[in-house]
């Protein structure tokens, strides 16, 4: 768990710090803002299933993003929107995630509020 908190550090070191891109690799950028955020949701379900695993997180992480921008990328050189693919892609991936990280969400507090409420039986 070493290399999650190492990543939080850089990451929240660049939102701090000031920098600024290139607008020729804003888009790109964008995409692989997109990536990182599909990701990170993909990785809170995970934990919440109890099946979390650094090394698939911190490798989809990097290869989603570089993926997205390479695909991005190649459909710019190519005049053909391929951004798009990836956008309703990862769209798709996040809602798809955060409805079962809702459910999960759901049926633990309704479990909790079930136990809690549970009259003992004589």
């Amino acid at each position: 768990m070493i290399f999650l908190p190492i990543v939080a550090l850089v990451l929240g070191f660049l939102l701090v710090y000031r920098f600024s891109i290139p607008s020729a690799w804003a888009d790109y950028a964008a995409i692989a803002i997109l990536a990182g955020f599909d990701a990170l949701i993909g990785a809170v379900r995970a934990r919440m299933e109890g099946q979390f695993d650094e090394a698939v997180f911190l490798s989809g992480f990097f290869v989603n993003m570089g993926l997205a921008m390479l695909l991005s990328y190649i459909g710019d050189k190519l005049g053909v929107d391929l951004y798009l693919a990836v956008v309703v892609a990862l769209g798709i991936r996040i809602f798809t995630n955060l409805g079962r990280i809702r459910g999960l969400f759901v049926r633990a507090r309704l479990a909790a509020h079930r136990a809690r409420h549970a009259s003992p039986s004589h």
